[in-house]
């Protein structure tokens, strides 16, 4: 009998924060990648990061992560799909009777939750015929807001707080995105200061030690405002959760 032979698979994902570094600069200049990440490898190493908390794989992360305003939020369809492979989630049922999209969830042990999202909702909310997907896919949007009030109030855990992508486009200080997700032209960051570094580790050590935020929750916050350099950037992954701490 013949042995079987298994070729090893092949995997883009970094193994360390220098393989992140060059990975994330060889995609900026890829012309395969999403706008938000053309030319743009700081917003990549924060979408490789958010996608390790997620479980997604860097090329998922970036298909499935948007970054609006400087703020990344994971579009509707990833938020649905990564609720529905975890073993926390029993089910998820959409309907929409032409004015109201409703969303049942339910949680393992827990009471089914619902969420709806109306056109008086809508109106209300000043998105009724607002110029743009509300007024070309009415029902899609009902739809993704319907989804994302009852994952993230039902999975917060499971999205690690991260907000959903239709969602965000609409607040009002916002610029109007249309169907093909055009970003705003980047704005140039200025250096985030050593010694701002220096003052506020401290204080995220802390709280990452007491597991009430991550190292990527710290780079994204930092990244929205300022651009890190790869010594900043490996100095905050280098701070972790202590063992047996729970948030």
């Amino acid at each position: 009998m013949s042995e079987l032979t298994i070729k090893p698979t092949f995997s883009l994902a970094p193994q360390n924060i220098e393989e992140a570094l060059k990975f994330a600069d060889y995609l900026a200049k890829s012309t395969i990648v999403p706008k938000d990440f053309a030319n743009n490898p700081g917003n990549i190493l924060v979408a490789i990061q958010w996608g390790m908390e997620l479980g997604l794989q860097p090329m998922q992360a970036m298909q499935n992560i948007a970054v609006i305003n400087g703020r990344p939020a994971l579009w509707g369809d990833a938020v649905i799909a990564l609720v529905r492979s975890s073993p926390l989630c029993e089910y998820i049922y959409e309907t929409d009777d032409g004015e109201t999209a409703t969303c049942r969830v339910k949680r393992r042990d827990e009471e089914e939750q619902v969420r709806t999202f109306s056109m008086t909702d809508a109106a209300q909310a000043g998105l009724k015929g607002k110029q743009g997907p509300w007024s070309q896919y009415p029902k899609r949007m009902r739809q993704m807001r319907a989804r994302a009030f009852a994952l993230r109030d039902v999975f917060p855990d499971v999205l690690r707080g991260m907000p959903v992508a239709e969602e965000v486009q609409d607040i009002p200080t916002e610029r109007e995105i249309g169907p093909a997700r055009e970003p705003e032209a980047p704005k140039a960051l200025s250096a985030y200061p050593d010694a701002k570094l220096t003052e506020n580790l401290p204080t995220w050590r802390k709280a990452i030690e007491a597991n009430k935020k991550s190292p990527a929750d710290v780079i994204a916050t930092i990244t929205s405002k300022y651009t890190l350099t790869p010594e900043q950037t490996e100095t905050i992954n280098q701070l972790k959760p202590l063992e047996g701490v729970t948030a």
